[in-house]
């Protein structure tokens, strides 16, 4: 029988539905004070990897240009960690996903990557990419709207195979690649 591990799969329970705009969300940058709600809320999270609390205060600290964190009524209630390839700078890999259980089916997921994208900071990303096992149809949902909006360019690899990589402990990942069309809006 095979283990069932998550690495760098972004995960969310359903696909992110809604669209309107909704004043009630509150999108930043997380802060190192952080570190332990993030933490929380990816351990909520199944089948998310739950790294230890200490990744996940470098994810709000040292790597938070590229995170965000969003919250309603005084609660986390999503995050995004991602990171600038160090030899592609103008690719941003998407680590991890995380919707608290009670704000799915609310679009934040893909409102959260929206705010991120169009950071002042963020703006020579010229494509994203993120790893996805085949059963993770809520991701793949999320990953395919992005690509929609810019012009259905994406590319699908393995990136992490099953029996090479991870010796039949996990399921493969696979590379989603999306150019981010320029003219198409940010």
């Amino acid at each position: 029988m095979r283990q069932s591990i998550v690495t760098a799969t972004p995960w969310i329970s359903q696909a992110d539905i809604r669209d309107e705009e909704d004043a009630s969300w509150r999108f930043r940058t997380p802060c190192l004070d952080d570190g332990d709600g993030i933490h929380q809320l990816i351990a909520a999270c199944p089948p998310l990897d739950v790294n230890s609390s200490y990744c996940n205060f470098l994810q709000s600290s040292h790597f938070n240009s590229t995170c965000v964190l969003a919250e309603r009524d005084q609660a986390v209630a999503g995050f995004i960690s991602a990171y600038r390839k160090p030899e592609s700078p103008d690719e941003l890999f998407i680590w991890q996903v995380a919707v608290a259980p009670r704000f799915r089916g609310q679009g934040l997921a893909f409102r959260m990557l929206q705010n991120l994208l169009k950071r002042p900071s963020l703006c020579k990303v010229a494509v994203v990419e993120t790893t996805i096992t085949e059963d993770n149809q809520s991701s793949w949902a999320l990953f395919k709207k992005l690509d929609k909006a810019h012009g259905l360019q994406g590319s699908v690899s393995t990136f992490l195979d099953e029996n090479r990589h991870f010796k039949g402990k996990h399921d493969t990942e696979f590379l989603y690649r999306i150019p981010l069309n320029c003219s198409s809006e940010k």
